[in-house]
């Protein structure tokens, strides 16, 4: 975060501490740095890493997915990725057009659709989450790896037991 971020983080501790509850300030500062750090790390992995491969973040994710479990159905894309079905099927559309992925009928049901990797998006996503990789490890170097360790379980506990009703 530059200056300006911490500042508008402190001065909005400091009137969320003057106020009653529900207001917590410690919950909004984790919040809103968690959310921060989302969002540059989101445009700094788009902006060096997959637009000039004419890609989105939610694009990689999905051939990364893919990459991953192989043959896909797009409602289990959708699911395990936090996206509408509409989304998924419109980033499908794009990366089928661009050669990156190939839809295919699922064994025994006539109706339904997976989703695979060609073989030019296999070769696609392991490149591409090559530079990504190298550009994560420079987000997090100011951690050592216990702190890295730590935060990874500490991020994972909340995003398992988030509140209920949610994706």
């Amino acid at each position: 975060m530059d200056k300006a971020d911490i500042r508008y983080a402190a001065l909005a501790r400091e009137r969320l501490a003057a106020m009653p509850a529900p207001a917590d300030p410690d919950a909004f500062a984790l919040a809103y740095n968690v959310l921060q750090l989302a969002y540059l790390l989101v445009a700094d992995l788009e902006t060096r890493v997959h637009r000039p491969k004419g890609w989105t973040l939610p694009g990689f994710r999905l051939m990364f997915k893919l990459w991953l479990l192989g043959p896909t159905q797009p409602a289990r894309l959708a699911e395990i990725s936090v996206m509408s079905r509409s989304a998924v099927t419109n980033v499908v559309n794009t990366l089928e057009r661009d050669g990156l992925v190939e839809r295919g009928p699922v064994p025994g049901d006539r109706r339904g659709v997976t989703v695979a990797l060609t073989d030019e998006g296999e070769r696609a996503v392991r490149e591409a989450y090559g530079e990504q990789a190298r550009r994560e490890q420079e987000w997090f170097a100011t951690l050592t790896g216990p702190e890295r360790a730590q935060l990874t379980a500490l991020l994972e506990r909340i995003i398992e037991t988030r509140p209920a009703g949610l994706p």
